[in-house]
């Protein structure tokens, strides 16, 4: 079961933090749709840093839990975008990481308790 943690907790960390690299970046793609639902070029690049700050939280044991809080806000924030869309694949894959970082959460509290 650690190995399956430390898979997941690093598929995670990398989808947050090149997710939120892509919106920092302002790159085309993700400036058009979601620019479509509102998202100006600032907020676009606020969302991407708190996609790369909760990417980078994850790495650290002590702030796991907040990371993980954070990609999993912003991966809900998402999965709206992409019902609004009409893209229920990438949805359901979407709400399949943010269970993913619920067991992140779950496994992190857990520890950190056992251990206090």
């Amino acid at each position: 079961m650690k190995i399956f943690f430390y898979v997941v907790l690093t598929i995670l960390t990398l989808l947050a933090v090149s997710s939120g690299m892509t919106k920092i970046l302002l790159l085309q793609q993700d400036v058009d749709f979601f620019g479509k639902y509102g998202f100006t070029n600032p907020i676009l690049m606020a969302y991407g840093a708190i996609q790369l700050l909760g990417g980078i939280l994850l790495v650290l044991p002590k702030s796991r839990v907040v990371g993980a809080i954070l990609v999993a806000i912003t991966f809900l924030i998402s999965a709206v975008v992409l019902v609004m869309e009409n893209n229920i694949p990438l949805t359901i894959v979407t709400f399949i990481c943010v269970l993913l970082l619920g067991f992140i959460i779950k496994r992190s509290y857990s520890s950190v308790s056992v251990s206090s």
